[in-house]
């Protein structure tokens, strides 16, 4: 698909979300948590082009998350906690990374695990700043000097959201077409060629983790000012699980997958629970073995696939 098409989708999506948050009031946390995630897993295909996988995202999802509940106290401002979160998940991901980028397949994954597990135990045990499992609740927060509250505040959070979303999406849609995204390729058929042509892999790697905390970053802000309220499970595998079944359910074939994977999981789930409310897991399970045996491509493989001509 051209980049204009892809250009044209992204606009119509993001349209289709203000019509929906705007029908049905209820919709806008929904839509809000799915922009969010969606942010999240734009990151993790980043590294599935390199073919690795981040079974530990959830960790810089956690870390900002937190970034805004203690910062809000000092400096309430939304437009301040936003950028301040993605940037410490940035740097923690930079030095994280010089680390895992030496390790490649089952090993890249379960060490991101480890750490964002030793990290949810942190914020488990120091209970006097973190208040344990029963987690903060965020302080008043302010937008250009106004209250973030009600119905203005739900908006206004689903309008920073769209707007991280299409302007991510636009970035990781020319990362992918540049050399960079080439070199991550690179990275997944055969490695050793980019050595021999001078690129480092593990810098290119590198260059792909760190963008990938950071919009991880941007993602645990929203979440924090949408929900309100951080606790520990942010950063549990549980969470980084949700994160890689949004990207198989979405699919990897464009920067538009991601969102439609958060979108069609977080309204499955709503929906889910709301029918099934002690089966919530198993329907979730089914449409994602559904997707892996009907459509290896995800959500996004199956549109694609509809509009190739026979």
């Amino acid at each position: 698909m051209t980049r204009r098409s892809e250009t044209l989708l992204a606009l119509a999506g993001a349209a289709l979300i203000l019509a929906l948050a705007y029908a049905v009031p209820w919709l806008r946390f929904v839509l809000t948590i799915a922009l969010a995630k969606g942010l999240a897993v734009l990151g993790i295909l980043l590294l599935l082009r390199a073919g690795q996988v981040s079974f530990g995202h959830a960790l810089y999802l956690a870390l900002a998350a937190y970034t805004v509940a203690f910062g809000a106290v000092v400096v309430p401002e939304a437009l301040l906690l936003l950028p301040a979160a993605a940037l410490l998940a940035g740097i923690v991901g930079l030095l994280i990374g010089l680390f895992v980028v030496r390790y490649r397949e089952i090993f890249f994954g379960m060490l991101n695990l480890a750490l964002s597990m030793v990290f949810y135990s942190v914020l488990e045990k120091f209970y006097a700043l973190t208040h344990g499992a029963d987690g903060i609740r965020l302080p008043p927060v302010t937008f250009l000097g106004r209250p973030l509250a009600g119905e203005a505040g739900e908006w206004t959070v689903l309008g920073m959201a769209l707007v991280l979303a299409l302007a991510c999406g636009a970035l990781v849609r020319v990362a992918l077409a540049s050399p960079l995204g080439e070199a991550l390729a690179g990275i997944k058929t055969r490695e050793t060629r980019l050595d021999f042509m001078g690129v480092s892999p593990k810098r290119v790697l590198l260059a792909a983790y760190v963008a990938s905390a950071v919009m991880a970053g941007f993602a645990g802000a929203i979440i924090a000012l949408t929900t309100r309220h951080v606790t520990p499970a942010l950063s549990y595998w549980t969470t980084s699980g949700e994160l890689v079944f949004i990207a198989i359910l979405g699919g990897a074939g464009s920067v538009l997958g991601p969102f439609l994977g958060a979108a069609a999981y977080e309204l499955t789930r709503v929906y889910a629970a709301a029918t099934f409310a002690n089966a919530w897991q198993l329907v979730l399970g089914l449409v994602l073995l559904a997707v892996i045996v009907f459509a290896p491509g995800g959500l996004w493989g199956m549109i694609t696939s509809r509009r190739r001509p026979a």
